[in-house]
């Protein structure tokens, strides 16, 4: 399976947040499995860490990558061709960063890892 993380799943992964369900933490560590985190997430994440909504044990334009190396998951660029999808797609979702994820999800047949219901509006494989 090819998993795209939602910021906020990618987040309670690195540090091991209990409201990571066990079958989405099993999935994300199984080496079978391709996981990736979106350039789109890594934006969202510095952005909130700028307004003082999300607190990080170190800055993140170091803290997120290094965290994505460690755990062996895969940058997603978000390309030209992704972003087209989004004129094609319903606004049944407003926040830009989720708009954009589904976007990169559906582009290149990627399963979102989230917890965001208005995300499984869309046809999009939702883990």
């Amino acid at each position: 399976m090819k998993i795209l993380l939602d910021t906020h799943i990618f987040l309670w992964f690195i540090s091991g947040d209990t409201q990571l369900s066990t079958d989405v933490r099993d999935a994300i560590r199984d080496s079978d499995n391709e996981v990736y985190l979106s350039t789109v997430s890594v934006w969202e994440a510095i952005v909130k860490y700028q307004l003082g909504k999300l607190p990080l044990p170190e800055h993140p334009e170091t803290y997120l990558p290094k965290q994505r190396e460690l755990h062996q998951i895969a940058s997603l660029a978000l390309d030209e061709i992704s972003v087209v999808q989004l004129s094609k797609l319903p606004t049944f979702h407003r926040d830009p960063f989720d708009r954009m994820l589904i976007c990169q999800a559906l582009q290149n047949g990627l399963t979102i890892a989230t917890v965001d219901a208005a995300v499984r509006a869309y046809s999009v494989s939702v883990l």
